[in-house]
């Protein structure tokens, strides 16, 4: 769901992230039309993939190029773990290692979304359980 671009589009933000899945590959989370007729860049997010391990891992760089105030924070780290668990629910973990970019953080921790910028992880992740669940993300 992650990793999948098919899929990825279909929660969150709306927008594709693709990405090679090996180390040194490029990741790339395109911005929706809706936010590209506002004005932001065609590619919001880049990074690199660091670590992947099909299907419980993967580690990757992340860089919102939203504004030149996240951009400037340079490349954060984003890690994806999923672990089944012993009733057969899988779990996911997200770490984003946000310490050297509190402008980001901010962002990601949904404190702008009175102003439209959405709600940060807890949303998007909020928004993926009500797709995995119901077949219906937010907006549909």
């Amino acid at each position: 769901m992650v990793t999948s671009a098919e899929w990825n589009g279909r929660y969150g933000y709306r927008g594709t992230t693709e990405m090679e899945l090996h180390p040194g590959g490029a990741v790339r989370g395109r911005s929706n039309p809706d936010m590209i007729a506002a004005g932001a860049p065609e590619i919001g997010v880049d990074g690199e993939v660091v670590e992947v391990d099909p299907p419980h891992r993967l580690v990757q760089t992340f860089r919102m190029l939203m504004d030149p105030n996240t951009a400037a924070e340079g490349f954060t780290r984003l890690t994806y773990e999923l672990k089944e668990g012993k009733d057969g629910v899988t779990s996911l973990t997200v770490t984003h290692e946000l310490a050297d970019a509190p402008n980001l953080g901010r962002l990601m921790s949904g404190e702008f979304e009175d102003m439209g910028a959405g709600g940060g992880w807890a949303w998007v992740l909020s928004d993926l359980k009500s797709l995995l669940e119901t077949g219906s993300a937010f907006g549909d």
